[in-house]
C-alpha cells in the first residue's frame, strides 16, 4: 500500500503566503490529504475557509475538518477527524472518512472497534508542539502497527532523518503540521518528504 502524508494546518505558523496557498503548494507537491484544524475559528469563519479550501483542492485530495462535524456536514468536505472521547460519543450518520487521534493502544482498539477509518497515533518523538512531554516512540508506534488493522498515520516531530525509522515501526503514513507550515518552499518540502516516503516504501514492502 502507497504510505499515506497527511498535512495538517496551523494558519498562524505561516511565514510566506495564505493558508490557501500554502494548502495549493501542498497538493502540487504530493499531499495525500490536509486536515483543516484552525481549532480557534467560530463556525462561520470555519466554514467559509472549508469551502475556500475545497475550490483550492478540487477534490484532487481530501479535505478532513478537524473537530468540528458541522462544518464538515454543511462544506461537504471529504473527512472529519475527532479526538478520541468526541469520537466515541459520535453518533450522527456520515459517509466520508473519520479519523481518530490516539495515544494508546486502547484507544485504537476502541477507535478500530467503532469504525474509524484511520488513527492519528502521537505523539512519536519530541516536538516542540508539545513542549515538555516525552515522545511516545517508536516501540509504542510498532505495537499500535502490530495490533490495529486500520492504518496507523504517525504525527509528532516526523522529518526527513527519521522517517526511515517511522516506515520500518510499520506506519502506514505520517502527518505533518509546523515543518510545512513554517517551510519557505511548501511545495518543495512536501516533494521531499514523499520521496523520501516513497523510498523507503519500496525498502519496508
Amino acid at each position: 500500500m502507497d504510505k499515506k502524508l497527511f498535512v495538517v494546518t496551523n494558519r498562524k505558523l505561516i511565514k510566506k503566503g495564505g493558508l490557501s496557498d500554502v494548502v495549493k503548494a501542498c497538493v502540487k507537491g504530493g499531499a495525500d490529504a490536509i486536515i483543516l484544524r484552525e481549532k480557534d475559528l467560530p463556525f462561520e469563519e470555519l466554514y467559509a475557509l472549508a469551502l475556500s479550501l475545497n475550490n483550492t483542492i478540487e477534490n484532487k485530495i481530501p479535505l478532513i475538518v478537524n473537530n468540528n462535524f458541522q462544518v464538515a456536514k454543511a462544506a461537504l468536505t471529504r473527512g472529519i477527524h475527532l479526538s478520541f472521547s468526541p469520537f466515541m460519543n459520535f453518533k450522527e450518520k456520515y459517509n466520508g472518512l473519520k479519523g481518530v487521534s490516539i495515544h494508546s493502544l486502547e484507544e485504537g482498539i476502541c477507535a478500530e472497534s467503532k469504525g474509524a477509518n484511520y488513527v492519528l497515533a502521537g505523539h512519536i518523538f519530541n516536538t516542540s508542539c508539545k513542549m515538555g512531554i516525552e515522545g511516545r516512540g517508536l516501540v509504542y508506534l510498532q505495537q499500535l502497527c502490530e495490533r490495529l488493522t486500520l492504518p496507523v498515520i504517525a504525527i509528532g516531530g516526523i522529518e526527513l532523518i527519521n522517517i526511515e525509522e517511522v516506515f520500518k515501526a510499520g506506519a502506514s503514513g505520517i502527518a505533518v503540521m509546523s515543518s510545512v507550515m513554517e517551510a519557505d518552499n511548501v511545495e518543495g518540502l512536501v516533494h521531499d518528504i514523499k520521496e523520501a516516503m516513497r523510498c523507503n516504501s519500496r525498502s519496508f514492502s
